[in-house]
Parts: C-alpha cells; structure tokens; sequence
C-alpha cells in the first residue's frame, strides 16, 4: 500500500483562536503582536486586516494608520504549539499517526484510512467542513509525500488531492517557496530568475548541488518522494479512569455506592503514584437499556482522599435513575493536578486557614448543594470608601496584598449600594432616634458614631459621609450614615449601607 498525507494549514491559527473567544471579535481587523526592540510588530493578521494591506513583519503603529480601528491582542508564549497540540489530539479520530508541523500545521499519515469515510475527496470535505464549524480558516491537501502535500496546501491552485503518482506534474507549476527553503536561498534563486520549481528540476544535481546546496536537492527528494520523510505522532496522555463492569445489573443505591468506592479506590491509588489529584470527576453508569446518566463534582483543591470525594459523590447519587440495571460504571478525572506534600500534611493538621484541606471540603459540599456560583470570597482594598474597600477573589489560593482593617467595626453584611431611608433626629449632628426602611419603623436604643469617612477626591467629587451604629428595639444593628452636612432648612439624605451579625 502506497504511503498518503495530509497536511492541513491554518491560515490564521492565533487570530482565529481569539475570535473563538470573542465573537465580537469576527469581522474586524484583528493582528496579533509582539515586543521588539521597544515596538511592537506583528506577528499574524487575520484575513479582513490582510486585505487592507497588513502584513506580517509590519510596525502596528503603521499598521494603525492604515486601520485607525485596528484590534491588537499581545502573543502568548507556546500559544501555537498548544492549540496545535489539542486539535491534533482531536484528529487523532481520523488517523492513528498524527504530527505537529509547527508554527501553523498539521502532517496526518492517512494511508488506509480515507475509504471509511468514502474516499478521499469526502475524507478531505470531513474535515475541513468540521474544523470550519470549530471556527478555524484552514487549507488542505492529500499527496504522496509528506513534502508535496505541505507545498499544496499552501501554494497550490489547482486541486487539493494530488493522485498517487502525480506529483513530479504538480510540482512544476509552484513556486520555490513551496520546498520549504530558508530564505537565504529562496532570495539566491529568484535573483537568477528560478521563479517555479519546472525551471531547475531537470538541472543535473551536481549542477544544483554545487551552486545551492545538498539542503535543496534533499527538499527536492522529499517532495517527490525519492527520500523518505519521518514523522513524531502525537501521544495523547492516558485519561484518568477506572471500569467497572457487573456481572449482575446494579439497581440499588447500596449498589452504586459500593461500586463508586472500588471506583475511587482504584483510581485515588494511580493519582497518588503520580503525585496528583483529581478537580473535576464523572461517574457515568451505563444502564442495560443501552442509555447512559452521569454525575460530576468540582473540588476547590487537588484531592485523592477517598472519603472526601465520595461524600461529595454521595450528595447527588439519588439523582441517578437506574431503571432496569446498571451494567457499566465508568470513573474519569478530566481535570487533574499536583499535589504537593505540604497540602497532604494538611490531613491531620489541627490549625485551619484558607490554605486547609478541611475548608476546602467544607466549600465543595456547600457548592454541591446551593451551587458554587452561591460561595463567594472577597479581598481587602487600599480604599477608603466602605463598597470600593472590597474585591470579589476568584480561588482560595489568591493571596490578599493588604490586612483587612480593624481600627473600626464593620458590618458582616454591605449592601452593593446603599439604600435611602427616612430619619428622624433629636438636634442636626446627632444619631438618629428612629429610621423608617422598607416601610418598618425603626426604634433606636444604642448608637455609637459618628465616623466620618471622606471621599477620595482623586476618584470623584461629593459629600462626605459620617456613619453610625445603631441598634433597634429587637436588638439588630445597623449600620447608617447622613451625606454630608446640615445646612440651614436644606433635607439631608440619610443611607442604610449594613447589617450586624
């Protein structure tokens, strides 16, 4: 069986990766950049940018004066190699001998492989039409040879199959770009005028070779397939998971708790050879109905302690309906990562902080019965402003960059925006004696205050504020403020900004 490939380019790998992100982003100017020597050029445009003239190499300063509403997004290191890594993961579905052909491409060993899909002309139409739903602008072409393949793709006008035997007819018409030479000894051949490949092809090869060099006729050689080209497939890492089929279909609860335990203990014990542990997990039961239900969990830290993960497995297993048996279990860890010793020590640690692996088990049962969207955590701000004091934190693993303030009592609850209410006040400067809020009157008992706070004049302009704890007839407290001061028969404005605990 002769040898076939596939090289598939993609014409706008980076650009079109961001436009996947943001969708706003399709139909505008979109070039990706990089800092050099202090400017900053570009290192991929996208076809709408491309056809106002901008071009690879190109100062984004000029290329600014040429599209005003030019969008620039920075490169991100490695960027290339990993999204070409994922897709070529992915076409691994298509061809078991996948390679990386870096910076924007794929090599794939298709031999044998096309008539399961009809052909290669339907192979090839496969492909493209489902890389094109991904979002991805690509280019393809099936030959012989690792070389002609790659040459087609990208400078060939024609068709993108070249029959088995076709090459050497299609090759003349190309360019010498086409042959994958660096650009020192493009620039030499098209100062001698060698703008296709038929014009020096049949030139003798010790002719070639004393003028260019062995490194063109070896070019020559592998792209019409006279030398044999190798290629490193790609190696998909093996998936986490763990099998287990019953001899007996499992209908009962009891049933797919002892299963999730051998689950578990089978796959925590790899996870713990390998120093790692699991974020996200699915337990998928295969019923004998042929249908399949599933259940997931989330976790806030790496983690492999069984208990743990089985209580968290434990709080959705009534939502699985086993209907006449279930046949196959399946345990996968899509998402995994290190665990380091420390974090393991944190088992029989008696002292809990936000770095304890007690909290976090604590957080992950909460969000697997209220939903994680419900948890949050915030951050202490350098601001003086109560509602700018705080930040949303994203992890428990953010560190804050200042101490939380204690000089003065702060509410356990701060409304987002502080609410106006109706006050009344024995003498101006003075804490309320009543305040009315959401139609209920307020008596006050206690107050303490006031606490002025200024605004940060380097933000925006306004009244101060002078706050107030004030506790009620049914002993809650509150925490109000009047907005700024009295003046003459003027109404000032009084707030409820939070609630103590």
């Amino acid at each position: 069986m002769s040898k076939r490939y596939l090289s598939i380019w993609f014409r706008h790998l980076l650009t079109d990766w961001r436009a996947n992100r943001r969708p706003e982003l399709r139909g505008l100017s979109l070039v990706i950049s990089i800092k050099d020597h202090g400017r900053l050029v570009i290192t991929e445009a996208n076809s709408h940018a491309e056809k106002q003239g901008i071009f690879i190499g190109m100062a984004v300063a000029d290329a600014r004066a040429i599209i005003p509403g030019l969008q620039v997004a920075e490169e991100i290191p490695g960027k290339a190699h990993q999204l070409l890594n994922a897709i070529g993961e992915w076409c691994i579905r298509y061809t078991p001998l996948v390679s990386l052909d870096m910076p924007d491409g794929l090599i794939l060993d298709i031999s044998g492989c096309p008539h399961l899909w009809g052909g290669e002309r339907e192979y090839l139409k496969h492909i493209s039409a489902k890389l094109k739903a991904r979002g991805y602008d690509t280019r393809m072409a099936i030959a012989d040879s690792i070389g002609m393949a790659w040459a087609n793709a990208r400078f060939g006008r024609v068709t993108p199959i070249i029959e088995p035997g076709g090459t050497i007819e299609a090759l003349l018409p190309l360019p010498p770009a086409a042959l994958r030479l660096d650009p020192i000894l493009l620039e030499r051949l098209k100062k001698l005028g060698f703008y296709k490949v038929g014009a020096f092809i049949n030139f003798s090869r010790s002719a070639l070779r004393r003028r260019f060099g062995q490194a063109l006729l070896q070019r020559l050689d592998q792209a019409i397939g006279r030398e044999f080209e190798t290629i490193i497939p790609l190696q998909p890492a093996v998936p986490y998971e763990e099998r287990l089929p019953c001899l007996e279909p499992i209908r009962t609860a009891v049933g797919i708790e002892i299963a999730l335990q051998r689950l578990l203990e089978g796959l925590c014990k790899r996870l713990e050879q390998e120093g790692k542990g699991m974020r996200t997990a699915i337990l998928k039961c295969y019923r004998v109905d042929g249908k399949m239900v599933q259940i997931a969990i989330g976790t806030n830290h790496a983690s492999r302690h069984i208990k743990h993960l089985f209580k968290l497995f434990e709080l959705k297993i009534s939502s699985i309906e086993p209907d006449l048996g279930i046949e196959l279990f399946v345990l996968e860890a899509p998402k995994v990562e290190d665990v380091s010793p420390e974090q393991e020590a944190l088992w029989v640690s008696s002292e809990c902080d936000l770095g304890d692996q007690g909290l976090a088990e604590l957080l992950d049962r909460l969000a697997g019965k209220v939903g994680a969207e419900a948890i949050h955590r915030y951050l202490p701000q350098e601001r003086y402003w109560p509602e700018r004091s705080i930040r949303p934190s994203l992890s428990l693993q953010e560190a804050r960059v200042v101490d939380w303030r204690n000089e003065a009592a702060r509410p356990t609850y701060l409304l987002a925006k502080p609410e106006p209410i109706k006050v009344t006040v024995r003498i101006p400067d003075y804490p309320p004696m009543l305040f009315i809020y959401k139609k209920k009157l307020h008596h006050i008992k206690k107050a303490d205050g006031p606490e002025r706070i200024e605004r940060e004049w380097w933000l925006e302009a306004g009244e101060h504020r002078d706050y107030y704890q004030v506790e009620d007839q049914e002993g809650k407290r509150y925490w109000v403020f009047r907005s700024g001061h009295y003046a003459g028969d003027q109404e000032v404005q009084w707030f409820l900004h939070g609630f103590f605990a």
